[in-house]
C-alpha cells in the first residue's frame, strides 16, 4: 500500500513540474454578467425549483413570515440565536439555537427560518455560511420546511461574483430549491438529503 502511495504521489509531482505551489491561476471566464433585473431573475430561477417565492418590502416581512408560518400551521419553529427580532413574530414558540439544540428537537420542529449570506441569480441558488441569521448547517438539513429571507443586496448575478463575497474557510451550504433526488427510474422523491418544502422571502424594490 505504502509503495503505491508513494508511486501515485510521485506521478503527481512529476506532472506538476516544477511549478511552484504558489503559482497564479489564469481566470478568463466571465466573472460579472450584465442583467436588467437580477432580482427578477433571481425569483423566476428559483421557482423553477418548484419553491414558493414572495417578494415583499422591509416593512411587510415580519407580517409575511406570520403568514407563511401560519399557512402551513407551524407550531414549533427553529431558528438560529442571533435571528433578527421582528422576524420571531407572535404565535409561534421559537426554538433558538442557544444552547445548541439535539438532532431530535431539530427534526420535530414545524420547519426553520433563517437569513442568508449570499444569493445568485443565474442559478437560482442560495448561500448558506452559517453566518448571521444562518445558524449551523444542521438546522437547514434537517427540518422539512425552510423559510429563508434573501434581500435584494445579497443578490449576485453569476457564480464567480457570489463567489467573491465568500470566504471559502467558512461551511458553505447551496441550495438550489427544495431538496430532490431521483431513482434509476427517474421518479422524483424530495426531502431526502435536506427540506422538502423550500419558501423564499425576497425583500426589495
Amino acid at each position: 500500500m505504502d509503495s503505491a502511495r508513494s508511486e501515485i504521489l510521485a506521478r503527481i509531482r512529476a506532472a506538476r513540474g516544477s511549478r511552484p505551489a504558489n503559482a497564479s491561476v489564469p481566470r478568463e471566464y466571465d466573472t460579472a454578467r450584465a442583467v436588467d433585473d437580477p432580482l427578477a431573475l433571481f425569483v423566476e430561477r428559483v421557482e423553477e425549483y418548484r419553491a414558493v417565492v414572495h417578494r415583499v418590502s422591509e416593512e411587510e416581512l415580519p407580517e409575511r413570515i406570520h403568514d407563511c408560518l401560519m399557512r402551513r400551521e407551524a407550531s414549533a419553529v427553529v431558528a438560529p440565536p442571533d435571528l433578527p427580532e421582528p422576524w420571531r413574530v407572535g404565535g409561534i414558540r421559537w426554538l433558538l439555537d442557544e444552547p445548541p439544540l439535539t438532532v431530535s428537537e431539530v427534526d420535530s420542529a414545524d420547519g426553520v427560518v433563517t437569513g442568508c449570506a449570499v444569493a445568485v441569480a443565474e442559478t437560482g441558488t442560495i448561500v448558506l455560511d452559517a453566518g448571521l441569521a444562518q445558524g449551523r448547517r444542521m438546522l437547514t438539513l434537517v427540518p422539512d420546511y425552510h423559510l429563508c429571507v434573501v434581500h435584494a443586496e445579497r443578490i449576485e448575478v453569476s457564480v464567480p461574483e457570489a463567489l467573491r463575497r465568500l470566504d471559502p474557510v467558512r461551511p458553505l451550504t447551496f441550495v438550489s430549491g427544495p431538496s430532490a433526488t431521483s431513482d434509476i427510474e427517474l421518479d422524483r422523491v424530495e426531502g431526502v438529503h435536506g427540506p422538502r418544502t423550500l419558501e423564499v422571502l425576497v425583500v426589495g424594490a
